[in-house]
C-alpha cells in the first residue's frame, strides 16, 4: 500500500512538472540564442515591402528594432547607419525596425519615419511593424535592441542579442563594441563573446 502511494505521489509530481515546461514554452517570448528566426515582410520608407529573403547574398543581418523619437535611439543614429556602411559589403546588412505604436507614442508614424529616414539619409531599410507582432516574436523590449542572425543553409539563427556597445549615450566613451565584434566574429567563424547583453533604451511603446 505504501509503494502505491509513493507511486501515486511520484506520478502526480512528473504530470505537474511536465504542465509546467509545457506551459512555459506555450508562453515563452522571444528568441533565445541558437534560435532560429523567422521572417517577416514589413514596409520599408521607401513604401516597397520588405523581407529578409529578399537579401539572397547576405551572410546575415543586424536587425535593429529603433524608433524616431527615443533619446537612446537618436544617440545611436549614427552607430546604426556605421554598421550598415561596415558590413553590409561583407554581407551583413542593417534592417531597422520601428516597433512604437503611433497611438500609443506620439512622434512615431510612418510619415514621421520617412522625415526621419531622409533627414537621416539612411542607406538601410528602415521598417514599419504595423501590426506590432515582429517585435514580440523576437522579444524586444527596448529601442533599441539589436539581434544578430546568421545565415545557415535555409535558416536564420541567433547569434547575438542586445545593446549595440557599451555606451548607449556617448558614442565618443565606447570600450566595447558589441554588435561590431559580433560580426566580425561570425565572419572569422569564431565564437561570439558576448553572446547576449543588456538592451539599454526606452520601453517599446506597442
Amino acid at each position: 500500500m505504501k509503494s502505491l502511494k509513493v507511486l501515486i505521489v511520484l506520478t502526480l509530481v512528473l504530470v505537474v512538472s511536465a504542465l509546467g515546461i509545457a506551459g512555459f514554452n506555450q508562453f515563452k517570448s522571444g528568441y533565445d540564442i541558437g534560435d532560429r528566426a523567422s521572417d517577416f515582410r514589413l514596409k520599408d520608407v521607401s513604401g516597397e515591402l520588405v523581407s529578409l529573403s529578399d537579401f539572397g547574398e547576405a551572410k546575415g543581418f543586424i536587425v535593429v528594432f529603433t524608433c524616431n523619437t527615443c533619446p537612446f535611439a537618436i544617440a545611436n543614429q549614427e552607430r546604426i547607419q556605421a554598421l550598415d556602411a561596415a558590413f553590409k559589403p561583407k554581407g551583413y546588412p542593417v534592417i531597422a525596425i520601428n516597433p512604437n505604436n503611433p497611438e500609443v507614442k506620439s512622434g512615431e508614424s510612418y510619415a514621421e519615419m520617412q522625415k526621419v529616414a531622409k533627414d537621416l539619409g539612411v542607406t538601410y531599410p528602415y521598417l514599419y511593424d504595423d501590426n506590432h507582432e515582429v517585435y514580440a516574436t523576437y522579444g524586444a523590449t527596448k529601442t533599441p535592441h539589436v539581434y544578430v542572425l546568421q545565415k545557415e543553409e535555409d535558416a536564420l539563427i541567433v547569434r547575438y542579442i542586445g545593446a549595440i556597445d557599451d555606451s548607449v549615450r556617448d558614442a565618443a566613451s565606447v570600450t566595447q563594441a558589441f554588435v561590431a565584434d559580433a560580426v566580425e566574429a561570425l565572419l572569422k567563424d569564431t565564437p561570439v563573446t558576448p553572446e547576449t547583453t543588456k538592451a539599454i533604451g526606452c520601453a517599446i511603446k506597442a
